[in-house]
């Protein structure tokens, strides 16, 4: 039976998979530091245990004791257009951590290690993005990402780790954190609405993207440790159909239930058109299955409104002050 490590398995993305790996007969272990995770939403059936991949002696000590034969890395600071001005934390958690992780894969033979990148290593080149296209991150968190997937190959090459690299875009669903406004452009509108709070829009709100459920992509991301024919490869991964953010926030109202009002605020600097292609996911895959956007937010708002509205809270240690959405600073 196999023994998998699913970092930041008590956040969003984390919790889905945790619950996929157990349906298929894995042992898992999930590691979380809860600065954007719940531990409640953790399966009763994993072992938890919280703490930080940046905690290298704490890393040592769960894959001497567990013996992984997978990792399966989504920790992560994952609000990309904050991480302009907090530079020297986004690398230390989205690179220096993964590093440990890395290392520890190394020394204890682990088999497969699966990472969470993103689709922010393109940046802004022309959509739909593909896989042979140079990467060109435009913001720190999309360097990290990109800098991890390079380490990952560098340690194929010397150590022989096998790896799955995917790219997911703007995922949603259950157990995602509404009360982070850096972050979640779904998540933050649902929040917003059961407030009674205008729904935010940064610019004109036609900037494209494609929103993936998180029931879509879950299983395919479980599924790579045991496909050898995806090992050293980076996969896109994720819905197909772009819409602007103006037309989330119609859908969103829809499935919620609730009016409520647009605030326009001064554009911020982001890329925006970003949707990518995926017939390499289903050439190795098969075809995969996509929620339609109405569909994903029906299923979310529910959730939403049974967990309730959350205190949208400030990051606290802002580095770099200039250029700060003003959004950002008020309360």
């Amino acid at each position: 039976m196999p023994v998998s490590l699913v970092t930041g398995g008590a956040g969003f993305m984390g919790a889905h998979l945790v619950k996929e790996l157990l349906s298929m007969g894995h042992t898992v272990v999930a590691l979380d530091d809860l600065s954007g995770g719940f531990a409640d939403q953790v399966d009763p059936r994993a072992t938890f245990v919280q703490g930080s991949i940046n905690d290298h002696e704490l890393v040592e000590k769960l894959f001497a004791e567990h013996h992984f034969t997978y990792v399966y890395h989504l920790a992560a600071y994952a609000a990309e257009g904050l991480s302009h001005f907090i530079r020297r934390f986004n690398y230390t958690n989205n690179l220096i951590g993964s590093i440990n992780l890395i290392n520890a894969s190394v020394k204890h033979g682990v088999k497969c290690f699966v990472f969470t990148s993103s689709i922010a290593v393109y940046g802004a080149l022309q959509p739909p993005m593909r896989e042979d296209m140079r990467p060109v991150p435009e913001d720190p968190y999309g360097v990290a990402k990109l800098a991890v997937e390079m380490d990952l190959a560098a340690a194929r090459h010397m150590f022989g780790l096998d790896y799955v690299v995917f790219r997911p875009h703007n995922v949603y669903g259950e157990y995602q954190n509404i009360g982070d406004r850096y972050r979640n452009v779904i998540g933050i509108f649902m929040n917003q609405l059961m407030q009674g709070q205008p729904m935010s829009i940064f610019g004109d709100g036609e900037q494209q993207r494609a929103f993936t459920y998180i029931g879509d992509i879950a299983p395919i991301m479980a599924a790579a440790a045991e496909t050898p024919s995806a090992f050293g490869e980076v996969f896109n991964v994720g819905a197909d159909t772009p819409y602007t953010v103006n037309q989330l926030a119609t859908l969103v109202q829809e499935a919620m239930g609730i009016g409520g009002d647009v605030k326009h605020l001064q554009a911020r600097n982001e890329v925006v058109f970003a949707f990518s292609d995926h017939s390499k996911v289903e050439r190795i895959f098969g075809k995969r299955r996509e929620t339609t956007l109405a569909e994903g937010l029906a299923r979310m708002a529910p959730w939403a409104k049974a967990t309730g509205a959350r205190k949208s809270g400030h990051f606290g240690n802002i580095e770099i002050e200039q250029g700060l959405p003003p959004s950002w600073r008020e309360g």
